[in-house]
């Protein structure tokens, strides 16, 4: 298990397969802001509830220079079909190894009906231009999350 990060620190380099067969690596982003999100399951309720929310704000992400992308376990076909299914805008990356999700220190463990298991604690990072975490929103509640992190976006 990889130590938990803190605003300020440098965000972990990851270069990980993406929806419809691309690639996001996040040293080839610097210099702007990038949010990335991450989320447990593909195609579930509260994911896709926040895919959607990010993907509606997107036009304004993009006119503050950000760039959003989601991190799941899912594979890049699962991502595919869930982009396809929900009509999503946001780059969706596919992390079944866990690097990315590990050296962000969001595989917890959670517990649901009294069982225990591992998975990803719904996690925001938003990454300076400079490489470095200025905010981090753990165990996010959906509803109004994407704006909240696009209000920060413009902030910056």
């Amino acid at each position: 298990m990889a130590k938990e990060l803190d605003e300020g620190d440098s965000a972990p380099d990851f270069t990980l397969p993406t929806d419809g067969g691309g690639k996001a690596r996040l040293a080839d982003l610097r210099g702007k802001p990038i949010v990335v999100y991450f989320y447990p399951k593909d195609d579930t309720s509260g994911c896709t509830a926040e895919a959607i929310a990010f993907s509606g704000l997107k036009p304004e992400f993009d006119e503050a220079g950000a760039v959003v992308i989601g991190v799941s376990p899912d594979s890049v076909a699962s991502h595919d079909k869930f982009i396809t299914k929900h009509d999503l805008a946001v780059s969706l990356a596919s992390d079944p190894q866990r690097s990315a999700i590990e050296a962000y220190g969001v595989w917890k463990e959670k517990s649901m009906y009294g069982r225990k298991y591992f998975g990803v604690e719904r996690t925001t990072f938003l990454v300076g231009r400079d490489g470095r975490i200025a905010k981090i929103w753990r165990k996010v509640k959906v509803p109004k999350h994407a704006e909240e992190v696009l209000a920060a976006v413009k902030a910056m």
